[in-house]
């Protein structure tokens, strides 16, 4: 009986440390969600990152090894964030906003920006695409929402329904680093930073001296060439 007692001692002093741990960097997680939330639509509620993000924090302190890993946060950031991005393609924006009215709606902002540096307001392109100033937000919001989703990601909920069929994974990014090759080193420095650094549009114009909305129309000129040389 005495062992028994010794073991259960053990294990819930072992459990008090793993939660004690998770305690530790909850802020850290609060942190990656505000981050996140920056690059994110207004639709989106900062309170479920961060509650997706610390119930991956608990999952993970209670399986951490420090004689596999001696960093936590370097062991766990990674996964946090990616529960995060697990929870936003989760939430099926495509199937309240169709793909073909993404485009749309994408193709005619990018246009405008590159025209004009400014995007075109929901107001006028419900009046270009004839459609209700409602499916309009919705689709930008779905927009905003892939924005920082991987690339991989976005080349897939863009894609035609045959276009891409069969090249994904691996396969597919190869041949999206193929297509960023063929960009200028700024335009390459943009998306290194904003999906690989997960840099905001203000802090890439800081570190690169243009302004924000040079950023975003390179941003969107990359995207748009990236979709249209894995289409072609």
């Amino acid at each position: 009986m005495m062992q028994k007692k010794g073991v259960g001692s053990y294990g819930e002093n072992l459990k008090f440390t793993q939660d004690d741990l998770a305690v530790k960097f909850l802020p850290a997680v609060k942190a990656l969600a505000f981050k996140l939330k920056e690059r994110l639509p207004s639709s989106i509620e900062v309170a479920d990152l961060i509650s997706i993000g610390t119930e991956e924090l608990v999952k993970l302190a209670r399986k951490y090894d420090e004689n596999q890993n001696d960093s936590f946060w370097g062991y766990a950031r990674k996964r946090v964030y990616g529960a995060m991005l697990d929870y936003l393609r989760s939430l099926d924006t495509v199937s309240r906003s169709d793909r073909k009215l993404i485009k749309d709606v994408d193709r005619i902002v990018s246009k405008q920006f590159g025209d004009s540096g400014e995007e075109p307001s929901d107001e006028e392109i419900s009046k270009e695409l004839g459609i209700e100033i409602g499916k309009v937000r919705e689709a930008r919001s779905s927009i905003g929402v892939f924005n920082v989703l991987p690339l991989g990601d976005q080349m897939q909920v863009y894609k035609d329904s045959d276009t891409l069929e069969g090249l994904e994974g691996e396969e597919l990014m190869r041949r999206v680093k193929s297509v960023l090759d063929c960009f200028t080193q700024r335009e390459q420095t943009v998306i290194q930073l904003y999906y690989f650094e997960e840099l905001k549009l203000e802090e890439i114009s800081e570190i690169l001296g243009i302004t924000t909305s040079r950023i975003s129309q390179i941003h969107r000129h990359v995207l748009t060439r990236i979709r249209e040389a894995l289409e072609d």
